[in-house]
């Protein structure tokens, strides 16, 4: 039997919602929050509708972007190599190609 305090079971106001934690800043936010990235082929895509597998979560931010391809996130969170076209990211992520 269960002792501690069970998370309620339906969507209401004091329902238990998942983290994520972003791969560019560290910070942790709920999922819908965050954009889920999977490899496709050998390059980093986003993933739009949550497909299932191996995935990265990004703030929609440049700098969370500009962060995560210095400090090589994206290999260690697939646990392989990948190709990353940042300036594509940036465009879908951002709506501008601008490294501003």
């Amino acid at each position: 039997m269960r002792s501690g305090p069970r998370a309620p079971s339906s969507g209401g106001a004091g329902a238990v919602r998942p983290e994520r934690t972003c791969v560019g800043c560290g910070g942790k936010a709920p999922s819908a929050e965050l954009v889920r990235l999977v490899v496709a082929g050998e390059a980093v895509a986003i993933d739009r509708r949550r497909s299932g597998g191996r995935g990265a979560w990004l703030h929609p931010a440049p700098a969370c972007l500009e962060r995560a391809l210095k400090r090589k996130a994206f290999g260690r969170a697939f646990r392989r190599a990948v190709v990353v076209d940042g300036d594509l990211l940036r465009g879908q992520l951002t709506g501008s190609w601008r490294k501003d």
